[in-house]
């Protein structure tokens, strides 16, 4: 096995499997703040309503980023990146990574604080993280009750990290004020409570499609070619595995 600095991801070279864990995180980026401006701006249901020959401005008024404070929870490289293209928008950024330094937030215009902090400040929070045990459920009805009446949360990672029915129930009681959803915990949905999610009228709901562009599938494909040259090791040109640590396990498998 080789292990990756990527937490809880291993690739397996018997099983001919490569990891390409850059490939796709553009596209994710851009499709959470897309989320975000979406709960921002009642975009969909408009579009929807014009559509059926509607025309209702006060119906769809919503609100502006400029000024709002978004959390962000998992400081990779999509975390980053989405604080990166927010502070354009005049959101003050902080966030959660208990890897990434500070410095390394401050680069990306992010203030890094605890959980706890975060909770009480946050108009948006948007997660960034793997599923493993220390993320399940991390945003929860405790969790929802710590934020500010209206929070809006944002999940482009994993279906699991956001418990659904805690969102369902705070959406009910006006505690959430907006979720926005590309992963489930099932895909395609199955569970009542996540078809009553989705159908909720302050829900966008988008069926995993955070790599689902042009430029992430082609990137992932030449990422996938090099690593392949590189594991040849006849190549000066390509010599790099992405993300592996213990190279020395690779000699076993040439």
């Amino acid at each position: 096995m080789l292990k990756t600095q990527f937490k809880e991801e291993i690739i397996n070279i018997k099983k001919g499997q490569m990891i390409t864990p850059g490939g796709n995180s553009i596209s994710a980026c851009e499709l959470t703040c897309l989320l975000i401006g979406s709960l921002a701006r009642p975009i969909v249901p408009a579009g929807q309503s014009m559509k059926e020959g509607k025309w209702d401005r006060k119906l769809y008024s919503g609100s502006e980023l400029y000024g709002k404070t978004l959390a962000i929870l998992g400081l990779g490289r999509i975390g980053r990146e989405v604080g990166i293209r927010m502070k354009a928008w005049g959101m003050r950024l902080i966030g959660f990574d208990p890897i990434t330094t500070e410095e390394e937030a401050k680069a990306a215009g992010i203030e890094k604080m605890s959980l706890e902090e975060i909770w009480p400040l946050a108009d948006y929070i948007t997660v960034h993280t793997p599923l493993i045990p220390a993320t399940r459920n991390l945003i929860s009805t405790e969790t929802l009750g710590n934020c500010k009446k209206g929070v809006k949360v944002v999940n482009v990672a994993r279906g699991g990290i956001i418990d659904e029915a805690a969102v369902l129930a705070a959406l009910e009681s006006g505690q959430c004020g907006g979720a926005a959803f590309d992963v489930f915990p099932e895909e395609p949905p199955k569970s009542e409570v996540t078809k009553a999610l989705i159908a909720h009228p302050k829900v966008v709901a988008t069926p995993h499609l955070g790599a689902s562009t042009s430029e992430a599938q082609v990137r992932v494909a030449v990422e996938v070619a090099e690593q392949f040259i590189a594991l040849t090791g006849k190549s000066k040109d390509y010599t790099s595995y992405l993300g592996v640590i213990n190279k020395d396990v690779l000699k076993h498998y040439s």
